[in-house]
């Protein structure tokens, strides 16, 4: 139902995940990402609350490994959970309850984790975090996408997907990338990639108009002088 990759470039302290599943607006429920303290995936039988819960625990110091036994302690019928934990150290932590629909596989490393359920092969999480760590001298985003068109190559999910998001953080206290397809009937992950092509070119500049519009670009938009 659900596949992931979670990632943290050293480079510029960048934190990011992609996701994809066969239910309508993914990213909405499954993908939590707050800068200087890490991404959390919480996936299979959702639970929305854990993502913010796991990055509380991070931002408190606590490490990917033990944010995770904590959520694992607390939460309610967390048989039902997968979850994936990436903190600013770039460590990582994942499970899968015993209830994890289907077949379904975690693949951790330093620095990037990825994650799936009902997934057509065990394997594929494995090429996509194989695919991330090859394309290291890429930016995060890309990396991110590479990762999950490795995981359709692979088989991706059972059946087909519908929905895909990625959600990247850096050094401002808001994600400089939240890019959703919410639905799409055939090719939600090529959808987000040709949006993250769109979208890459301006990412900085939108930090900017934050920060300092006197120092920002045009809009580029009719009226716009």
């Amino acid at each position: 139902m659900t596949f992931s990759i979670l990632g943290h470039c050293p480079r510029g302290g960048m934190l990011g995940m992609a996701v994809s599943s066969s239910s309508p607006a993914v990213a909405a429920r499954c993908a939590y990402a707050r800068a200087h303290t890490g991404v959390v995936a919480t996936q299979n039988i959702t639970d929305p609350t854990l993502g913010p819960k796991g990055l509380t625990l991070m931002e408190a110091g606590l490490d990917a490994e033990r944010a995770l036994e904590r959520l694992k302690e607390e939460a309610p019928h967390i048989e039902y959970r997968q979850l994936v934990l990436l903190d600013r150290g770039g460590k990582t932590a994942g499970f899968s309850g015993t209830k994890t629909l289907g077949t379904h596989a975690l693949a951790l490393a330093q620095n990037a984790a990825a994650a799936g359920n009902l997934l057509a092969d065990a394997e594929v999480p494995f090429r996509m975090l194989a695919r991330f760590e090859e394309t290291e001298a890429l930016d995060l985003g890309d990396r991110l996408i590479e990762a999950m068109l490795a995981g359709v190559r692979a088989g991706g999910e059972a059946g087909p997907v519908h929905s895909a998001g990625l959600v990247m953080v850096r050094d401002v206290p808001w994600p400089i990338a939240d890019l959703r397809v919410d639905w799409h009937d055939t090719d939600p992950i090529g959808a987000l990639a040709a949006l993250w092509q769109r979208y890459k070119p301006q990412m900085d500049d939108y930090v900017t108009r934050a920060l300092n519009p006197e120092k920002a670009p045009s809009y580029s938009v009719p009226g716009d002088k």
